[in-house]
C-alpha cells in the first residue's frame, strides 16, 4: 500500500500547494510532495512518477516533449498518462495513491484533502450550507488569483505595464474588502467556529501577494506603486490581522514562516 494518501508535483516553493499541506496537518492527511524549482522542471519528466530527466534523456529525442505554456517556455516533457489525468497540462498536479486519478487547480487539491479527512477535522464545513460558504470564498479567490498571476509574472519578467498593475489592484482591494467584511465585526475565521479551506485559501493567496514587497525598485522604476503597501494594515485591519494571526498557527507555521522570512531579508538587501 503506498504511504501516502495524495501525492501533488509542482514547482517549489509554492505558497499555492500550502492549501493542501496545511488541510494535511488540520485533517491527518499524508502527502508526499515531487517538484524543484520552476527552472529545474523544464528537465524533469512531468508524469506521477514525476523525477528528474537523465543526461541522456535531455538530449535524447522523446516522444514525451511538449511546447511550454503558462509560465514556462521552451518545452518540457509530459508523458501521455499525465495529460490524460491533466488535460491542462499544468502544476501543481495531484494524483491519487494509485495515479489514475489527476486533481488540477490548488484549491480542488485542497478540497481533496478536506474530504479526505472530513471525518478527522472539519475543514471543510460541518454541513451542506457551511461547505457552500467556504466554496463561495474559494470561488472568490479564484478572480484575485487570476489576476495576481498575471501581475507576479509580469514583474518577474519584466513585461509588467501600468495596465496590469492597475487591474491587480482593483482585485486585490476587491478581495481584501471582501475578506474584511467576513470577518466583521470581531468573527475568529471566515465560516464557523474553527479554520476552514476558506481561511487556508486567503492565508495562501495573500501570502503568494507579499512577494510584491520585495519588487518595490522595480516599480518605482516604472511609476508605479505598491499595491501591498504598509498603510494596506489600516485599510483592512481585521484581514490582515487574520493573516498574521494564521500565519502563526501550528498548522500554517512550517509553511508560512520561512516563506516571510526569506522574503523579509529579500527586502531588507534591496533597502540596503
Amino acid at each position: 500500500m503506498p504511504d501516502f494518501d495524495l501525492r501533488i508535483f509542482s514547482y517549489l516553493p509554492n505558497p499555492r500547494i500550502w492549501k493542501a499541506t496545511i488541510a494535511a496537518r488540520l485533517c491527518d492527511i499524508r502527502i508526499d510532495i515531487r517538484g524543484s524549482a520552476p527552472p529545474d522542471l523544464q528537465h524533469w519528466l512531468w508524469d506521477f512518477e514525476a523525477r528528474p530527466l537523465t543526461e541522456e534523456e535531455k538530449t535524447a529525442p522523446q516522444e514525451t516533449e511538449r511546447q511550454a505554456r503558462a509560465g514556462f517556455s521552451g518545452r518540457l516533457f509530459k508523458t501521455d498518462a499525465f495529460l490524460e489525468a491533466h488535460p491542462f497540462g499544468t502544476v501543481p498536479a495531484a494524483f491519487s495513491p494509485d495515479g489514475k486519478t489527476g486533481i488540477f487547480e490548488s484549491n480542488s487539491i485542497m478540497r481533496a484533502v478536506g474530504r479526505l479527512g472530513q471525518e478527522t477535522y472539519p475543514a471543510y464545513g460541518t454541513d451542506a450550507y457551511s461547505a457552500a460558504r467556504i466554496d463561495s470564498f474559494l470561488d472568490a479567490s479564484l478572480v484575485f488569483a487570476r489576476d495576481s498571476q498575471i501581475y507576479l509574472l509580469a514583474l518577474m519578467g519584466g513585461k509588467l505595464t501600468a495596465d496590469i498593475h492597475a487591474r491587480a489592484k482593483d482585485a486585490f482591494g476587491i478581495y481584501l474588502s471582501g475578506i474584511e467584511r467576513g470577518l466583521a465585526p470581531d468573527r475568529d475565521y471566515l465560516v464557523g467556529d474553527t479554520v476552514t479551506l476558506a481561511d487556508i485559501c486567503f492565508v495562501a493567496e495573500i501570502a503568494l501577494f507579499s512577494d510584491e514587497k520585495a519588487q518595490q525598485k522595480l516599480l518605482a522604476d516604472n511609476g508605479l506603486d505598491l499595491i501591498f503597501h504598509a498603510g494596506a494594515e489600516t485599510e483592512y485591519p481585521r484581514a490582515l490581522a487574520h493573516f498574521t494571526k494564521l500565519s502563526e498557527h501550528r498548522a500554517f507555521a512550517p509553511d508560512v514562516q520561512p516563506y516571510l522570512e526569506k522574503l523579509r531579508k529579500r527586502i531588507e538587501r534591496q533597502n540596503a
